[in-house]
């Protein structure tokens, strides 16, 4: 028995919208917010490095450009992943 090879992933990321508060991503079917308070990372970023995000492994986002990792789960349950050590 042979298998069929796998098509393209369809699970892509966007992001929907850019402001002077934060950016919207969405994802897998969820939009979420993140605010230059809590990702400062993105607030001075220029607009097309912004807009370049991956989704790796159905739940990594990379932005190439800007070095910047996030699990979704982080956005999922920020409480769980501070950004700040304290």
């Amino acid at each position: 028995m042979t298998s069929k090879k796998l098509g393209t992933g369809t699970s892509k990321v966007e992001v929907t919208n850019i402001s002077i508060h934060g950016l919207w991503i969405y994802v897998k079917g969820k939009e979420y917010f993140l605010s230059y308070e809590d990702y400062p990372w993105f607030a001075d970023a220029k607009i097309n490095d912004v807009l370049n995000v991956e989704l790796h492994n159905g739940f990594h986002l990379f932005w190439p450009k800007l070095d910047i990792d996030l699990e979704l789960a982080s956005l999922e349950n920020p409480e769980k992943y501070p950004l700040v050590y304290e």
